[in-house]
């Protein structure tokens, strides 16, 4: 029998250089298309190299490396004066279960309690004819670490442009966290 060992816990950090655009634009829409299997139309992708260094330059992208190659990551941001959100989270399929999502989800609600915010946002999208077991277990999972629904509503509502990508009709559900509650 080997020994076992502990898994290796990621760094987790803000890039500075946009050249990491593609690895992560990449890891998003490969994570996402498995996820989300069946909501979006052939071809769709989550978001392109480009937008990513844009929001690499904003400061708005946080990684998680491991052995140098980036094995996840999630956008974080203010939507206002109070209110912090984080979206585009995926972890590589490989490292699933080791704890990458919830550092990253730690990670976005410590920068944004330090940035004097009071509550994190999510909004994932959520078909409306029939459960998908994918958007159940992040219910699942959400719940769990302290996020409750607030509100739900057509997706056309807030993110059109979205709307005309997808397979299926999907509502945009939001979930808030109290930050003041660690």
């Amino acid at each position: 029998m080997g020994a076992q060992t502990e898994p290796v816990s990621p760094r987790i950090e803000i890039p500075r250089d946009p050249a990491v655009a593609a690895e992560v634009a990449a890891l998003v829409n490969r994570v996402y298309a498995a996820a989300e299997e069946g909501l979006w139309r052939a071809g769709a992708a989550r978001i392109t190299p480009p937008e990513v260094a844009g929001l690499v330059r904003q400061g708005e992208i946080v990684v998680a490396r491991l052995d140098g190659r980036i094995v996840g990551c999630v956008r974080v941001r203010a939507l206002d004066e109070r209110v912090g959100g984080f979206g585009m989270l995926a972890a590589d399929p490989a490292h699933r279960g080791h704890g990458v999502g919830r550092r990253l989800v730690d990670f976005a609600e410590r920068l944004s309690r330090e940035r004097g915010l009071t509550t994190m946002r999510l909004e994932p999208l959520v078909p409306t004819r029939r459960p998908h077991p994918g958007k159940q277990a992040l219910h699942a999972w959400y719940t769990r670490l302290g996020y409750r629904v607030t509100r739900d509503g057509a997706i056309e509502e807030q993110y059109p442009e979205l709307a005309a990508l997808l397979a299926v009709p999907c509502d945009h559900v939001i979930y808030h966290k109290d930050l003041g509650r660690a």
